[in-house]
């Protein structure tokens, strides 16, 4: 037999380095974090994309709104108001004065006035709601005012036991226990708070209008405001159980009601058996 030198032939030495070289195989897990990097990628490019062009999207809405409203103030307010919200001796300065300040004289009727008098009253809305919304988009880029309150503090769903102790504190004295409204002085008035939305009512704490004071947050915070919501829609909702109210005018006017007529009647039933008997 041949001895054996101890070399490993040429072809051995082939085979072992071709073993070296040979990549190490790719494992399952490795593939899908491959997958879900490329996906997470993928994703967060479009979702940058997109919120790019949302927000040009809205940015272009929000410009075509405050033009649509420049446009009606010019055509329905600035000959009271000034072109530039300054005011004139007709009507207040409108700088500052915010969204909801409008929303609330425009959205109830109020504004644009139809003569002049006492305070501006109550009337059928002249313009769409979108129009409202777009004046007031206008007139809150002229200075800093209050906003137009979220829908989570005007739908009614507050607490209406506080809501009506508050109320008899605060509102009481004008509007009348049961928002039935009253008279004020110089032809002036509280009007009813019946039929009004909840979002009016806090947009009237807020800014004030007429002879109103301002409720602020200081004063009456959100969620005050919107138990005193919830207690004049729980009026609303549920009618006396006494009986005729009389226009909820309290118990000084039930009280009159009851000597004028109720004695009245007496008098009469009195005379008229008099009369009888003789």
């Amino acid at each position: 037999m041949r001895e054996s030198s101890g070399v490993p032939s040429t072809k051995s030495s082939s085979r072992a380095a071709a073993r070296g070289r040979r990549p190490a195989r790719r494992g399952p897990l490795a593939t899908i974090a491959l997958l879900v990097i490329g996906l997470a990628a993928t994703g967060g490019v479009y979702s940058l994309f997109t919120a790019t062009a949302s927000a040009d999207s809205a940015t272009t809405v929000a410009a075509d709104q405050v033009g649509e409203g420049q446009k009606l103030y010019q055509a329905n307010c600035a000959s009271c108001h000034g072109l530039q919200l300054e005011g004139t001796d007709d009507a207040p300065t409108l700088v500052g004065v915010g969204a909801a300040a409008v929303d609330f004289q425009v959205g109830t009727g109020r504004m644009p006035a139809a003569a002049s008098g006492p305070q501006a009253e109550k009337k059928p809305v002249q313009f769409t709601d979108d129009q409202v919304k777009a004046l007031a988009a206008y007139v809150a880029t002229i200075g800093v005012g209050p906003a137009i309150p979220a829908a989570e503090y005007t739908d009614g769903e507050g607490d209406p036991a506080h809501g009506g102790e508050l109320f008899r504190t605060n509102c009481a004295m004008c509007h009348n226990v049961a928002g039935a409204g009253g008279a004020l002085t110089e032809g002036k008035f509280a009007p009813a708070l019946t039929g009004v939305t909840g979002t009016h009512i806090y947009e009237a704490m807020l800014t004030g209008p007429q002879n109103m004071p301002v409720f602020n947050d200081l004063n009456l915070s959100p969620t005050d405001k919107k138990d005193i919501i919830a207690y004049l829609k729980y009026l609303e909702a549920n009618p006396s159980p006494g009986g005729f109210e009389l226009g909820n005018l309290g118990p000084v006017a039930e009280g009159l009601f009851i000597w004028i007529f109720g004695l009245g009647a007496v008098v009469a039933v009195t005379v008229w058996l008099t009369a009888k008997s003789n």
